[in-house]
């Protein structure tokens, strides 16, 4: 595996805000706790631990030992989910939606990087213990983003009417999903993949969810909890209880986000006055305060005092909303860094006053390494056109023209035609003036025709060199097509499977976690050799 890195500016994919965030958090040093170092963990250790008790953590442990306690577990998890009751170990999260078949590149790397934080933070804080942690979005209901992956140009998809959280769904109407995949890899039976699909089964999704991932990371020791739980939920009441009371949060954001927008940033997320759902089977509405009442869609109308009643009796039933989630995941974890990918860092740039309120520390952020996977055989295309890594974000029209430029140079070099005509217009009008200059108007006109003439034999002559040239042309294309699908970057687009098109993903997994950079925000490329 070959390594390339470089700045992030240079692919052209990020904005300055989310380059700020890589590389100079300072600028929005008024809306974070401390910026990402190796040297500022030493003090959010010192916050964490002062406020996060002994009893938080056994109900954590409690909480993530009846999770697991029907899988498979690797020795290195529960040593993990035993360390969390000890005061002097942390968590490193990552999260995202649960999708299909792990989506697309980017939740694998956002896992391998919260996997190698807590080993360099390890390596430098010996006397404490780092714990990886993958957050699953069970209580999300967005179904559209959560249901098809793209593999080997196939869009796959889970089709189902089901409707509310989506790590409540049902698993009946994933046979399709399996057929597809089985059919994929059909000519290799020995295929690692099926192994995985074996264990992708359970009462529910969130259920089946975590198996997957399990068999995935697990032998990293990356913990997984499902923050869809009555004792979390719980722990967070006296949180929602001030939200629907006081509105606290719709406030804390309001006024945050008034400043960063002040300050040139941007707003990603709009706070309501009330940022929680109700959740039942099948359902996820809104609480919408009227002034009067609270009104949830297809329960009706309830006074606070009816709400706060329902919420001491059943807190699951409750579930936050964007603004309120990581203040939730912040209370029930002894978390110390959030890794998320750029435009997600963006967002929690609105929630410090969040926890000001409510006296909880903010953690550290961090943008999880951006990756390019290039496969062997596009490596050796790239190596026979003379292609960098960095050459393969430019645009298409500018990769053919420098190509040609470089490989077609003396065939397109037109530089003596073009300076003799410049002669030959010059000698044509000066000629003409000294014999009648009431003849200029003409001869200009003259050399005009003449320039567009050449004009059109180079352009001749171009389509015949660039057509000898059309193989490397259409390969430069097809590289494109294939690393940037959709002119986006491959780690929005590409599921991880298609890294190992064997269906033999442990070795590949095992080079990502490998070399990804937690302390290098640059740009990585991974190039097989």
């Amino acid at each position: 595996m070959k390594i390339s890195t470089f700045n992030r500016e240079q692919t052209g994919f990020f904005s300055k805000q989310q380059l700020d965030m890589c590389y100079d958090q300072e600028v929005y040093k008024d809306f974070l706790s401390r910026s990402f170092s190796r040297e500022s963990f030493k003090t959010q250790i010192e916050e964490k631990a002062g406020s996060f008790s002994e009893e938080q953590r056994k109900v954590l442990v409690n909480v993530l030992r009846k999770q697991y306690k029907d899988l498979d577990v690797n020795s290195l998890v529960s040593e993990n989910i035993n360390a969390l009751e000890n005061k002097n170990t942390f968590t490193i999260v990552t999260g995202h939606q649960m999708v299909a078949m792990t989506g697309p590149l980017y939740l694998i790397y956002k896992i391998a990087h919260v996997i190698r934080l807590t080993e360099e933070l390890k390596a430098t804080y010996s006397e404490n213990q780092f714990v990886p942690i993958f957050w699953m979005a069970s209580e999300d209901h967005d179904y559209d983003e959560i249901k098809s992956f793209n593999l080997f140009n196939k869009s796959i998809s889970w089709e189902t009417e089901q409707t509310g959280p989506v790590g409540r769904f049902e698993m009946k109407d994933w046979n399709l999903v399996f057929e597809q995949l089985t059919d994929l890899f059909k000519n290799h039976p020995e295929s690692e993949l099926f192994e995985l699909l074996k264990v992708f089964n359970g009462s529910n999704y969130s259920e089946a969810y975590r198996r997957l991932i399990n068999h995935l990371v697990g032998k990293y020791g990356v913990v997984i909890i499902d923050a869809d739980d009555e004792e979390l939920k719980r722990e967070f009441l006296p949180i929602m209880l001030k939200d629907v009371n006081d509105q606290f949060s719709f406030k804390a954001i309001t006024r945050t986000t008034d400043k960063l927008v002040q300050q040139g940033g941007k707003s990603q997320i709009v706070p309501r006055e009330i940022n929680l759902f109700y959740i039942s089977k099948g359902i996820r509405e809104r609480l919408v305060d009227t002034g009067s009442t609270i009104e949830i869609q297809g329960k009706g109308s309830f006074s606070k005092a009816e709400i706060v009643n329902w919420m001491q009796k059943s807190p699951e039933e409750f579930s936050p909303n964007v603004s309120l989630r990581p203040l939730y995941q912040e209370i029930i974890l002894p978390n110390l860094c959030y890794v998320g990918g750029a435009g997600e860092i963006n967002y929690w740039l609105q929630l410090k006053g969040v926890f000001d309120a409510v006296n909880i520390p903010f953690p550290i952020l961090q943008t999880r390494n951006s990756v390019l996977w290039i496969d062997k055989n596009s490596s050796d295309k790239m190596d026979k056109l003379d292609l960098t890594p960095i050459d393969l974000f430019k645009e298409l029209h500018i990769l053919n023209k420098e190509y040609l430029e470089k490989n077609a140079s003396e065939e397109v070099d037109f530089s003596q035609l073009d300076a003799q005509m410049e002669l030959l217009k010059k000698q044509l009008i000066d000629t003409t003036i000294m014999v009648d200059s009431s003849l200029e108007a003409f001869a200009t006109a003259e050399s005009v025709r003449m320039e567009k003439q050449l004009t059109q034999i180079k352009d001749r002559l171009y389509k015949t060199v660039k057509g000898k040239h059309d193989k490397n042309l259409k390969t430069i294309q097809q590289l494109k097509e294939k690393l940037f699908p959709e002119n986006g970057l491959q780690e929005r687009h590409t599921n991880f499977f298609q890294l190992n098109p064997t269906g033999n993903y442990k070795a590949v997994l095992d080079e990502i976690v490998d070399n990804v950079q937690p302390f290098n925000s640059d740009f990585i490329v991974m190039i097989e050799q």
